[in-house]
């Protein structure tokens, strides 16, 4: 079976959040399991910069308005780079210091349908094209359109996989005839959302298969709380939707081979590593050394979403009772700000570190004793499943992939307001200090299954079943 990936990040060339940690890591895990699997990427000036040793496989031309924009492919191992400095050679994925690039709707339809030209040119045959998110929306919608009779991928079914359903892609109606496609698809079964061509929702109404990263967040997009105004589409398409949990790349997040480390341990002598690794967190930085408290820390994007809003007031108590906090995140400028007073208020108990920093986070899952991420919504969540491997116990909103994965290891919140963080923070102060407990928690924590296996299989059958589909059509 041929794959064809489409993922608008992917580690370890580009990356802004989660979705470029499964693109990194599922296809490898895909691939173990006998499936020829190609991942398309655009080719990034930061990709540029980093991976300059392409091999040119081709080259494509692709229709934008009157306008007609050429790309090279360029081929790295098992990735395919669409190379359009027009549109991807400038700073930043989506956008720059002066926000969102006013063209995402040109570039990304142009992503979308270049993957289809490169496939049609590079291959014999595809079975199904999978997407992820807005980016690669137009994909399906362009393929059961455009490329219904194309001989090489007119049959191919597609798996559209939702990260985020709040990131929709949602342009002027215009884009209609400019991306070549008729108006007879602008409708509100199809790809019209409140009269704007929706990326997402063209994905949700052409895909043959949708799934998303969690079961839980499966359900809860289905209703109007977490349904982002595309509950009814999804309701729609019930049988045809699933939830798939993402998992980790086990051999990049392993405490006992981490090389970001200053001390290494496994299930078996955590107690002795984690103590160290909490000693160095604390002195690099300045954090008292103070073995007896509890250190909270979050890895995160900051943002509503994240409810770090609902942690500060919590969080103060546990600090003037003796607890530490670390975070490293950027995002929000006003919460931010108000994390920058927190940390001021509080030296020797609480950092901010507020700079994208991958050795630190490593250092940060090692050395805390508890995670925190009081999520209002969570799709999957990578976070809370990278602090169990390495030993550190998550703090979570009983919510998508949170609801999946923290229980019984972790400590849950009922509901995503102040009253509720509040109690599961002190909850696990209270359990902290319980050490022989504590210490049994971990360990079953980092005996948890996160890898991707198991799920690369469900893939593998959802895949079998969409292409199914797509047979029979």
């Amino acid at each position: 079976m041929r794959v064809v990936f489409a993922a608008s990040e992917a580690v370890p060339f580009c990356k802004t959040g989660g979705l470029a940690d499964v693109a990194g890591s599922l296809p490898a895990a895909l691939a173990e399991r006998g499936i020829s699997i190609t991942l398309f990427v655009p080719y990034y000036r930061e990709v540029r910069v980093s991976f300059p040793d392409v091999k040119c496989v081709g080259e494509i031309s692709v229709p934008i308005g009157e306008e007609s924009v050429s790309a090279r492919l360029l081929r790295l191992g098992d990735t395919i780079f669409v190379d359009c400095p027009q549109f991807f050679d400038r700073d930043g994925l989506y956008g720059d210091e002066e926000g969102e690039h006013p063209d995402n709707d040109d570039r990304f339809a142009f992503f979308a349908r270049s993957i289809l030209e490169g496939s049609r040119t590079l291959f014999k045959s595809v079975e199904v094209f999978h997407t992820h998110d807005w980016q690669t929306g137009l994909l399906p919608l362009f393929l059961k359109t455009l490329y219904a009779a194309d001989p090489v991928i007119g049959k191919a079914a597609v798996v559209s996989t939702i990260h985020n359903l709040a990131f929709q892609g949602n342009f002027q109606k215009d884009r209609v005839p400019r991306f070549g496609l008729p108006w007879s698809v602008f409708t509100q079964d199809g790809a019209e959302f409140y009269d704007q061509l929706s990326f997402l929702k063209s994905s949700l109404v052409w895909a043959d298969k949708i799934n998303t990263v969690s079961p839980t967040y499966a359900e809860e997009i289905k209703t109007t709380e977490f349904g982002c105004g595309l509950d009814g589409a999804l309701v729609a398409r019930s049988e045809d939707l699933s939830g798939i949990l993402n998992g980790i790349d086990i051999e990049y997040w392993n405490p006992e081979s981490d090389d970001h480390l200053g001390e290494r341990y496994g299930v078996d002598d955590f107690v002795e590593g984690k103590k160290a690794c909490k000693r160095a967190l604390q002195k690099e930085t300045g954090l008292d050394e103070d073995p007896s408290g509890c250190l909270f820390a979050s890895v995160t994007r900051i943002s509503h979403q994240k409810g770090l809003d609902l942690a500060l007031d919590p969080l103060e108590r546990r600090i003037e009772k003796g607890d530490q906090f670390v975070l490293l995140g950027q995002g929000d400028a006003a919460l931010l700000s108000r994390y920058e007073s927190f940390a001021s208020h509080y030296p020797g108990r609480v950092h901010l570190h507020a700079t994208f920093d991958e050795p630190f986070a490593h250092r940060v899952y090692a050395g805390a004793d508890a995670f925190l991420m009081p999520s209002r919504f969570e799709p999957c969540g990578l976070g809370q499943m990278i602090a169990m491997r390495y030993g550190t116990l998550p703090i979570a909103v009983a919510t998508g992939g949170l609801a999946d994965t923290v229980s019984p290891h972790g400590f849950l919140a009922a509901r995503a307001e102040r009253g509720s963080v509040s109690g599961v923070i002190e909850a696990a102060s209270k359990a902290f200090g319980k050490k022989s407990a504590w210490r049994a928690r971990v360990r079953e924590a980092m005996r948890a299954e996160f890898s991707w296996r198991a799920s690369a299989q469900q893939y593998e059958t959802l895949y079998r079943d969409a292409a199914h589909v797509a047979a029979t059509r």
